[in-house]
């Protein structure tokens, strides 16, 4: 990819974890709009959980989600309780016994929760919802914050997946971020996890952060691969200190270049790829048998605010300071700093901060992204005519389209547009073609104050 392409087309977008993304969202949904929402839920429907945990026993200079350093035992304790009760604030708008297919329990580092706060949050959760036999419970783990004790709980409480943070293993890279974490650590809780039944493992790997280099992350890839983990994501770091001060505290000039966040990108892939790992989306690789894989193999991956998913709920609900969650109707988001949530919440309010009604041209263009995130390809045609728009409604994008064509970023041939797997790590600058609503925000705000950069 020449200097030049990259100059032009690495600029910052969206992640597409949505569509319409998160900036869009506005106050105008509220409480009452959500309690609306939540009754009208088909007592048939399918949902998927989320419960964010924004608590960390230290912060990693990298991290850029919603979370704050906790001391000592007492506010997550008070952070337990006050899950449990907005629970029962969302069960009272709720037809009763809906069957629950996914949970995740995100942060954070939701493993600060003690064993009777975990009780205590899926007895809410079991009094509130059907679990399906086949429900996936996974949760997102720091290797550094985990014993046999909490390994115990998880399995008792009958989680299934546990995603592992790793970034990096290279001390130097550990040392700029932050996040001192051995090998050896790594391996033990995923040695435990598998002891107690919970078999299915993902890793988390990155790029882009500040001292990596090939050879660096050649040697963090391969020594992550005897893990042997189910799925890989690998994203690449967002230096956003303008969002996140913390992050500040790297130096611009320790990160890598476009150029060389691409080649990292493009080297992991290669690495994870050889070890027989398909590539799945723009950034996470499954093995073959996993259900990631062959629900992108089928074409009916998905892709929600925790990234590639084989979620297929039609109702995500949010729980926590900052969640999100995605109903029939539209997005909420919940107050998303802890005080607030509390106090919301102790007041026995929802506690949603904003949120968006999508509308029918939304819809579609949400369908066009997701398939393009998911697949790398779309028909616009069968998209267009599911969802009764005329099949020349996309004539502008393709106009706009025209120039990446041009450039190798993707090809159009009939109504199917594809992004050639030369050009995945471009697939968001494809995906933003289609998004009606960030002309109008660059002109409002720089993207930059919004989104990172593309590759």
């Amino acid at each position: 990819m020449s200097a030049d392409l990259l100059s032009r087309y690495g600029q910052p977008v969206p992640r597409y974890t949505s569509y319409p993304t998160a900036p869009h969202f506005t106050p105008a949904v509220d409480g009452a709009v959500y309690a609306a929402w939540l009754a009208a839920i088909p007592h048939e429907s399918r949902v998927s959980v989320y419960v964010h945990v924004p608590f960390c026993a230290e912060l990693c200079l990298y991290c850029g989600c919603q979370t704050t350093v906790a001391r000592n035992r007492a506010p997550v304790k008070a952070y337990a309780d006050r899950l449990v009760e907005e629970i029962g604030l969302v069960r009272a708008h709720l037809p009763a016994g809906l069957a629950l297919t996914h949970l995740h329990f995100g942060g954070g580092t939701p493993t600060m929760l003690a064993d009777e706060d975990f009780a205590a949050v899926m007895g809410a959760l079991r009094a509130t919802f059907a679990f399906t036999d086949d429900a996936e419970i996974a949760i997102e783990i720091d290797p550094r914050v985990m014993d046999d004790a909490t390994v115990a709980v998880l399995a008792r409480e009958g989680f299934t997946r546990a995603s592992l943070g790793v970034q990096d293993f290279d001390p130097a890279v550990q040392a700029a971020i932050g996040r001192t974490q051995s090998f050896r650590t790594t391996r033990k809780v995923a040695d435990a996890l598998r002891a107690a039944g919970i078999g299915a493992l993902n890793l988390d790997l990155m790029y882009g952060l500040p001292h990596q280099d090939e050879a660096s992350l050649t040697r963090t890839v391969e020594t992550a691969l005897t893990l042997d983990p189910s799925r890989i994501a690998v994203f690449g770091y967002a230096h956003v200190p303008w969002m996140k001060k913390h992050q500040s505290l790297i130096p611009e000039e320790s990160l890598p270049g476009p150029a060389e966040r691409l080649a990292q990108a493009e080297l992991v892939a290669r690495l994870i790829k050889a070890k027989g790992y398909e590539a799945v989306g723009l950034d996470h690789f499954a093995k073959p048998e996993d259900a990631m894989a062959r629900r992108a193999d089928e074409g009916t991956l998905k892709r929600n605010f925790q990234g590639y998913t084989t979620d297929d709920a039609p109702v995500l609900l949010g729980l926590g300071a900052s969640a999100i969650g995605a109903l029939p109707e539209g997005y909420v988001q919940n107050v998303p700093l802890t005080p607030e949530w509390h106090k919301r919440v102790a007041a026995g309010e929802l506690p949603i901060a904003r949120g968006l009604a999508v509308t029918d041209e939304d819809r579609l263009r949400r369908d066009v992204i997701e398939r393009l995130m998911c697949d790398l390809k779309v028909d616009l045609g069968a998209v267009l005519a599911r969802h009764g728009f005329p099949a020349d409604f996309f004539a502008p994008e393709l106009g706009r389209l025209a120039p990446l064509v041009a450039d190798g970023l993707a090809t159009c041939e009939g109504t199917v547009v594809e992004v050639p797997e030369a050009a995945r790590s471009f697939t968001r600058v494809v995906c933003a073609v289609f998004d009606a609503y960030l002309a109008a925000s660059r002109a409002a705000e720089p993207e930059k104050k919004r989104h990172a950069a593309a590759v």
